[in-house]
């Protein structure tokens, strides 16, 4: 026998007329690109996000569509967020940071019918025009009066005449919740990136537990500002739960210095903020410059690569902003964990809470995982034992676009070519990339752990280690250090700082001074490349 319930379908439109209704006096505020601030309601929100899924129907975008963006974290960004999605259509955020040439293979590959940009992509979108040739329309997110004198680009269009000439009162239409909403591509993969399609059913519903208490605790009380781009994985699903809840958002555009986001942090009360570690970094580093703190923020989502333990302490213990780490991947939507504390263990000592906070967390519901071994056995949840993590939920990628690579699943689960430990609560560490792990001598060294002993030095400003092969080892643990400014540090002082805090067959055979640690389009260290250039290091020789 079957429910009798309302059949009511999932969309992504759904969100933005809850908060046109409920919350529709909230404030959006923007760092523009032209520099100043920008400020309107959800309200004004819903009513061009309508004007935009009108124009899209006058430039003849096709029903389903790819419609691309190249744009920073901002009020017109958000607008494509739900006037694209909400027609229909698909929205693909292109990530400014990639080459030129990726960006266009990407483009082509997504079929793209047309690219809305900010200006301050104007070269890149000219290095690329001609070769993306599904492309038929360029919207420069701007007014009348930004618009340049002259481009390579024929007929580019300008954004607010469009939206200027478009219906305010046009309607979302009633779409299938299994539709495709939105499309973003892995740099996780080898080989060419891969298409990642979100549908509207897993939209809302990984919105609904990104806003739970055990989740990122998103509500109307928060003042959310994401730092992480909305180009990396939507902004890790917060542009969705903020207005699910009606939470004032507040974007930073492209000013992301340590300067510019506290004097908006303090200027907006802004409080919960979302980002990768270097960002963070170089926050503090502002923060502890001018001998200042924050007066309304009090909670710091970090994700993307591991939190150094030195940052949470730095966070928690100099200026009072808790921290949570949170684990996903574009695959995944990309919320999988989030590092909350079961009431239990308030009432542990400061350490032992810091052992936990240094995980990656527990699984949000809507996300199972688990650990295997190389036979493809489940491993115990003892947090001793390590295997590969595998994870499915129903807002898990299913496959890529195109079929890329084919299935990416195994028995219906997705291996995330992460090396984890889970322990009994439930609490889930990454202990490694597998392609990351160093095995020495046929024993495993966890390069995470040496990156965060290093990374805790007051002397160093970033660390990576990689597996540098060795003669009698086949791979030794290689640390590549990044000093602080003007800071004195040698190669012993280094080796000497591990010790009592590591096995000491697991202390990196040597340590390698660098200005820059190579970093991605999101903010993750290129260890792939600290390979190429220093795996013989260890033999004499450089690659």
């Amino acid at each position: 026998m079957n429910g009798l319930m309302m059949q009511q379908p999932l969309l992504v439109s759904s969100l933005l007329t809850h908060a046109e209704r409920h919350h529709g006096d909230q404030q959006i505020v923007s760092r523009r690109v032209e520099g100043d601030i920008h400020r309107y309601s959800y309200r004004e929100l819903a009513e061009r996000a309508r004007r935009l899924a009108s124009a899209l129907d006058l430039l003849g975008i096709s029903e389903d569509g790819c419609v691309g963006t190249l744009a920073w974290n901002g009020y017109r960004h958000l607008e494509l967020y739900y006037g694209v999605s909400g027609s229909g259509r698909v929205l693909h955020t292109l990530n400014p940071r990639l080459h030129a040439d990726q960006m266009s293979w990407i483009a082509n590959h997504a079929e793209d019918e047309v690219l809305f940009f900010d200006a301050s992509f104007l070269p890149q979108v000219e290095a690329i025009a001609e070769r993306v040739k599904s492309i038929r329309h360029f919207v420069l997110l701007a007014d009348r009066s930004a618009m340049p004198a002259s481009s390579k680009i024929p007929k580019l269009l300008c954004y607010e005449d469009l939206i200027e000439q478009a219906n305010p009162d046009f309607e979302w239409p009633l779409l299938d919740e299994q539709r495709a909403s939105s499309l973003c591509y892995t740099s996780g993969t080898t080989g060419n990136p891969k298409g990642v399609l979100y549908s509207h059913r897993s939209t809302v519903l990984h919105s609904m537990a990104v806003a739970l208490p055990d989740a990122l605790s998103c509500s109307a009380a928060e003042v959310i500002l994401p730092v992480v781009p909305m180009f990396h994985v939507n902004a890790w699903g917060l542009p969705y739960a903020a207005c699910m809840v009606g939470a004032k958002l507040v974007f930073p555009g492209p000013a992301l210095d340590g300067k510019s986001l506290y004097e908006l942090f303090e200027s907006e009360g802004v409080t919960v903020s979302a980002g990768v570690p270097t960002v963070w970094q170089g926050l503090l580093t502002y923060v502890e410059a001018i001998g200042r703190s924050f007066s309304t923020m009090h909670r710091t989502i970090i994700g993307g690569s591991a939190c150094p333990p030195a940052m949470m302490r730095a966070f928690q213990e100099n200026h009072g902003v808790q921290v949570l780490h949170a684990w996903g991947m574009t695959e995944l939507s990309p919320l999988g964990t989030a590092c909350v504390l079961k009431p239990s263990q308030q009432r542990l000592t400061t350490e032992q809470r810091y052992a936990i906070q240094g995980k990656q967390g527990r699984a949000v519901f809507g996300i199972d995982m688990k650990i295997v071994g190389a036979d493809g056995a489940e491993l115990p949840w003892d947090g001793k034992t390590s295997g590969e993590l595998l994870v499915r939920g129903p807002w898990v990628v299913g496959e890529y676009l195109h079929g890329e690579g084919g299935s990416p699943l195994v028995d219906g689960w997705f291996p995330t070519g992460d090396v984890a430990t889970i322990c009994p609560e439930g609490f889930m560490q990454i202990t490694d990339r597998a392609k990351d792990v160093i095995k020495s001598g046929g024993e495993w060294i966890g390069s995470i752990d040496l990156e965060n002993i290093a990374m805790s030095h007051p002397a160093v400003a970033m660390a990576a280690c990689i597996a540098a092969r060795h003669a009698k080892w086949d791979e030794r643990p290689l640390l590549i250090v990044v000093k602080k400014p003007g800071a004195e540090l040698s190669r012993e002082e280094v080796l000497q700082f591990y010790e009592g805090k590591i096995a000491k067959w697991w202390t990196p055979d040597d340590v390698v001074f660098v200005d820059a640690i190579p970093l991605g389009a999101t903010g993750k260290m290129l260890k792939q490349r600290l390979r190429e250039q220093f795996q013989n290091h260890l033999l004499g020789e450089r690659a």
